[in-house]
């Protein structure tokens, strides 16, 4: 099934097969010959909410992708129940398809608490916005808007938003953020090798994988609305790349924190 076929929100519909086993649709993108790996921890993330209160919203999840997955067959999504203490949950998530495992989760959940809120400082507000002309449509069809810096610029990040109506469920909205997130590290990881060109032929030239991503949700998010994600290099080594970036609100306001290491191989032939 193509992602064009599907509204957004079937993606999480997954259906139970036994205790705290999920079966969720694989979906094909045109971009993509493998399973984009920010649908496959969103939908481990929505298995992993179904084993726990919904007064206990995620606050961080990280995660190892293992095997590139298909769209050619559904996914088994299997929960383990770490623990269950007075204001954390702790899960774990193993995505399978007939190949073995192709993602490992691990998830947390916190009871809301009365405590300070001290935000992080924002993007600079006269920024230029994701309608300025200076930003590159990298859109993905009608299910993902972007809207990244150029390579030739001073910034170094991407204003998204999904085009789909997720509503006010915050369990969705986290999910749906989940997805996201992971259309915008990679370049920022794969930025500083010398032979990159930033085009087209480096897809001829480069072997690249994602091989683990994390997320902190600081607040409450609007996946509709354009953020801003600001992302930063942290060098290549030994075949490996990795990228830290932060996520504004078209306000100012902080919502979370991304981190994604990358394999990136030059084929020297």
């Amino acid at each position: 099934m193509r992602i064009q076929e599907i509204d957004f929100l079937d993606l999480f519909n997954l259906e139970p097969h036994g205790p705290d086993t999920f079966v969720g649709v694989a979906v094909s993108y045109p971009w993509a010959t493998r399973l984009y790996g920010g649908q496959v921890v969103a939908q481990s993330l929505r298995a992993a909410t179904l084993t726990v209160p919904e007064d206990r919203p995620v606050h961080s999840l990280h995660a190892y992708f293992i095997r590139p997955g298909t769209s050619e067959e559904p996914i088994r999504f299997e929960v383990e129940r770490l623990r269950d203490g007075k204001s954390f949950s702790t899960r774990q998530v193993v995505a399978r398809q007939s190949t073995g495992a192709i993602l490992n989760l691990s998830v947390s959940f916190h009871q809301p608490e009365e405590e300070a809120d001290v935000a992080a400082p924002g993007f600079q507000m006269d920024m230029p916005g994701p309608d300025d002309p200076m930003m590159v449509d990298q859109s993905w069809g009608k299910l993902l808007m972007r809207r990244s810096a150029p390579a030739d610029s001073d910034l170094s990040g991407h204003w998204l938003r999904l085009a789909a109506d997720v509503g006010e469920d915050q369990t969705m909205q986290a999910c749906a953020l989940a997805f996201m997130s992971d259309a915008a590290p990679s370049r920022a990881a794969r930025i500083l090798h010398p032979e990159l060109a930033g085009d087209r032929s480096d897809f001829g030239r480069f072997q690249g994988a994602s091989l683990d991503h994390a997320v902190w949700f600081h607040r409450p998010i609007r996946v509709e609305e354009w953020h801003w994600f600001e992302m930063r290099s942290h060098g290549l080594y030994g075949g490996r790349g990795i990228a830290t970036g932060d996520a504004f609100s078209a306000d100012g306001t902080h919502v979370a924190t991304v981190a994604q290491q990358v394999l990136l191989r030059y084929n020297l032939h």
